[in-house]
């Protein structure tokens, strides 16, 4: 096989990676709304807080530093709520204007980068499949970061040095620096990788400029807008755990990791007996092992551990992102000296090494496609067991109120699924805000709405019935 025919952007392995991209990107909003899956973990709350016309009192006041993610899918749902007057409009508003942003960063990416043969975009693609599997469903506002960056990096190289190239890279940089405290990792990487083009380049000085505006903005806001004290403590303690490595002893990274290694010692011993066949009958063989696996031993269900690994997005994002534009800079003829001649030791290296790129990007994203499947059919399986115990008539007046009843009575085979601070709020909306019972979790420990907002809110005219709403401040003065 030729030199050319095994670089990583191969004609196979291009449409390949782009085609997954765009797929997952399609099938995310998709799979999303039907299942209901803004409701799931915090979403619950988020689209309680939508559908009472509450979303900023309620908790983006606490978390200035992602107003993005504000601005871009809870405002305008919140809006759509106020002009319709129906709460589930803004639901499912809320829905999918977050899990279309991956379909919209990529068509931005696309639209913006102007590297030769549009590697950032295939990149970006590549990140999208590899990387969002493992948070969707969770509602976490890494899921924008990473939508954000890939165009934000693409115009950090390209745009024009205009007024209009600079008020357009400027906007993409504060867009994803307040989607999560974590995006200045993203930031700072952006600006690394302007570096090779000089630190005197038009591109480079523009990246300086707009990162200490931002940061400048980024710390103004939290001064300006500080969290209550219940949720700094919150903040602080999560914010200390963020990189705990603890976070990756899940389920699905270990079947990604051991799917990864075991193909390459396959691929390696095989080599030595099939040297034409090693690639093909590695993967036939991993995949028989996979499927036995699956089919015997496999009971885990990827699910709030999705929350978790927004780490990994922190982590690799940048990384797949500088691989990125290292290799547009090659193409460009740009002198890397020693990141150029890396990159073309790791990514051109020898007879064999398309297919098994291939093999392996197809084994992860089989992964990623067996591990959503579980975890929509248990959310619908959660989703049900919640709503039958809001519509019922069983209580547990033990835990504050004869109308509250305990997320116990739900089987144990569930427990994955649980995210038991929103857990009220599920039960409401999947009650049609119409609840017998506000289902409650005797474990939680941390509670959204102080008893002062939510009195406010329940004494607020709004489409969702005040009995609702007043079952929410009970719960909520009864802990805050």
């Amino acid at each position: 096989m030729s030199g050319r025919a095994l670089r990583f952007d191969d004609r196979a392995l291009r449409f390949l990676i782009v085609g997954a991209g765009l797929g997952w990107s399609v099938a995310f909003p998709v799979i999303a709304l039907f299942h209901q899956l803004e409701l799931y973990g915090d979403g619950a709350m988020f689209s309680y807080a939508v559908a009472v016309r509450d979303v900023w009192a309620f908790h983006w006041h606490n978390i200035s530093g992602r107003t993005s993610v504000f601005l871009l899918t809870l405002l305008p749902a919140e809006a759509l709520v106020r002009i319709t007057g129906n709460p589930w409009a803004g639901i499912i508003a809320y829905g999918l204007l977050f899990y279309l942003s991956p379909l919209m960063g990529l068509a931005v990416t696309y639209a913006s980068d102007r590297s030769p043969g549009r590697i950032i975009f295939v990149y970006a693609c590549g990140s999208t499949a590899l990387l969002c599997p493992l948070i969707f469903g969770f509602p976490t506002e890494m899921w924008l970061a990473h939508a954000i960056f890939w165009p934000a990096l693409a115009l950090s190289h390209y745009a024009k040095p205009t007024s209009a190239g600079t008020l357009l890279v400027f906007a993409a940089w504060l867009l994803l620096a307040f989607t999560h405290e974590g995006a200045l990792v993203l930031l700072l990487v952006i600006a690394a990788t302007l570096t090779p083009r000089g630190l005197s380049s038009a591109t480079f000085v523009r990246a300086a400029i707009n990162l200490t505006i931002i940061v400048t903005l980024a710390a103004a806001a939290k001064l300006a807008l500080p969290p209550d004290d219940y949720y700094a403590d919150a903040f602080s303690r999560a914010a200390l755990h963020f990189f705990d490595l603890e976070i990756f002893k899940v389920g699905l990274v270990l079947v990604l990791l051991t799917a990864v290694i075991g193909y390459g010692a396959m691929l390696i011993s095989l080599s030595i007996w099939l040297p034409r066949g090693a690639c093909i009958f590695a993967l036939g063989l991993l995949l028989g092992l996979l499927s036995i696996y699956l089919l015997r031993f496999d009971h885990s269900i990827h699910a709030s551990s999705r929350y978790y690994l927004r780490t990994a997005l922190v982590i690799a994002t940048p990384l797949l992102g500088a691989l990125a534009a290292i290799t547009a800079m090659a193409r460009e003829g740009i002198v890397l000296n020693r990141p150029a001649r890396l990159r073309h030791a790791l990514i051109s290296p020898r007879d064999g090494t398309l297919c098994a790129l291939v093999s392996i990007f197809l084994v992860v994203n089989l992964i990623h496609a067996i591990e959503t499947g579980k975890f929509v059919a248990s959310w619908m399986d959660y989703r049900d067991a919640i709503a039958g115990l809001a519509m019922g008539s069983k209580s547990d007046p033990a835990l504050g109120d004869p109308r509250f009843v305990s997320a116990e009575r739900i089987s144990p085979t569930l427990a994955p699924l649980s995210w038991f601070s929103t857990i009220p709020y599920l039960s409401i909306i999947l009650s049609n805000f119409s609840p017998n019972r506000l289902v409650i979790d005797p474990a939680g420990n941390y509670f959204w709405l102080s008893c002062g907002t939510a009195t406010r809110n329940k004494d607020a005219e709004l489409a969702v019935p005040v009995q609702t709403r007043e079952l929410v401040r009970v719960y909520s003065c009864l802990h805050r």
